[in-house]
């Protein structure tokens, strides 16, 4: 492990002028460029509505589910609301700690939050009026708790035929990523989502799948693939650059996953027969978790979280894709349970060793990021190839909004 733990960020930049990040999407999802690139690393210049001629019959695609909530609230002090702002930013479920359990609860949540102007708001309530079917809500936020450089605020409305889900999506609005250094957009709750999308949760996009349209999903099915979901919800982490000199004094955030048994079982019977396409890098570290997991699973060792320096651990059993998975399904099942739900922090980069997906579509990510450190660590440490190309060719769009990579 100590060779992947000192390996310098500083050999993961890039150039990326301001003018080559894409600050707003194409107006048609498939319609932005495809850079793909070879197991032999040749690379090819291709649009996104061309995916399914370089996925084979019998593949299985995996896409991350989660759903972008209206995380970012904007309280004003005051009586009459005229005070100072305050910017609360919804990270991940406190009390109930159970995302769905905490979206359709109908009275006060708790949140793991940042707090804007954080020193204009000593205590007290804040309080924002909301109208929700016709009528007149109030929701009020209150500091409960303080940890590191984030609270935990309580959230309550008076109101119980409303789930919270109900009061953030009006309340609330879209995080779009700060490299895009705009407002959020109207346009943007519906750009900022995958066509798929379907669990709440994430307060970023997995942007990867923001090109699928339900068009280019019917090909896919129709060519022979086999279209499997996963969830992980995205966290704030997720825009924080490696800021040690070292990766391993770079702490991972961690991110809530689940996958139903069926998914679990064919990713066990596939047992490598057929190639694993990842959707995104949320996807990609979902899937591999599970291989992890499983592994802590059948050596009883398993607390609930998948640690970050797990997969480069000398005394890791290295079990079979299979024996893995299997001891994860057999877990589950015993558990009661159909769906599988951990927390993962895996760091993956160069010198780890890929153990259930085969492909990767995915965006161009920021300079000295863990997601550019993920690309190395898939390509053999050739992603610098890659991002060259798309640098050089004018037309290609970065991070979020930009253009797509397909990494064979």
């Amino acid at each position: 492990m100590s060779d992947v733990i000192d390996i310098a960020i500083s050999g993961f930049d890039y150039p990326l002028p301001d003018n080559r990040i894409a600050s707003h999407p194409l107006a048609e999802r498939d319609q932005c460029l495809l850079l793909i690139r070879k197991p032999d690393g040749t690379l090819i210049d291709s649009r996104f509505d061309h995916l399914p001629s370089y996925v084979p019959d019998g593949a299985i695609m995996v896409f991350n589910n989660t759903r972008v909530i209206n995380a970012r609230l904007r309280f004003r002090k005051g009586a009459d609301n005229s005070g100072a702002l305050i910017e609360i930013f919804c990270l991940e479920p406190s009390s109930p700690a159970d995302y769905a359990v905490n979206f359709a609860s109908t009275g006060p949540v708790s949140w793991n939050c940042f707090v804007g102007n954080s020193k204009r708001w000593k205590d007290g309530e804040l309080t924002m009026t909301l109208t929700i079917n016709g009528r007149s809500i109030t929701l009020s936020a209150r500091r409960i708790d303080r940890i590191d450089n984030s609270s935990i605020i309580e959230f309550s409305w008076d109101d119980s035929s409303l789930t919270f889900a109900d009061i953030i999506s009006t309340a609330g609005e879209i995080p779009v990523p700060p490299y895009l250094n705009r407002p959020t957009e109207e346009a943007d709750s519906r750009d900022y989502q995958t066509v798929y999308s379907a669990i709440n949760g994430s307060v970023a996009a997995p942007t990867a799948g923001l090109h699928f349209t339900p068009t280019l999903l019917d090909h896919l099915r129709t060519n022979g693939v086999e279209l499997r979901n996963v969830t992980l919800h995205v966290g704030a982490g997720t825009f924080q650059p490696v800021k040690s000199e070292s990766i391993g004094d770079h702490l991972m955030h961690s991110e809530f996953i689940t996958v139903d048994i069926d998914t679990i079982n064919a990713l066990a019977q596939n047992d490598g027969h057929r190639p694993v396409f990842a959707v995104g890098t949320t996807s990609v570290r979902t899937l591999e978790s599970l291989y992890h997991a499983g592994c802590l699973i059948a050596t009883n060792q398993w607390d609930g979280e998948v640690p970050q320096w797990y997969p480069y651990s000398p005394s890791h059993p290295n079990l079979s894709l299979k024996e893995s998975l299997t001891a994860l399904a057999d877990y589950t099942r015993s558990s009661g349970n159909n769906l599988f739900a951990a927390n993962t922090r895996i760091i993956i980069a160069p010198d780890y060793h890929f153990r259930v997906v085969n492909a990767i579509v995915t965006n161009f990510h920021q300079p000295q990021s863990t997601l550019l450190l993920l690309v190395s660590a898939f390509v053999d440490g050739n992603w610098r190839a890659i991002y060259d190309h798309a640098l050089a060719n004018q037309a290609y769009r970065f991070l979020s909004y930009g253009d797509a990579c397909l990494l064979l």
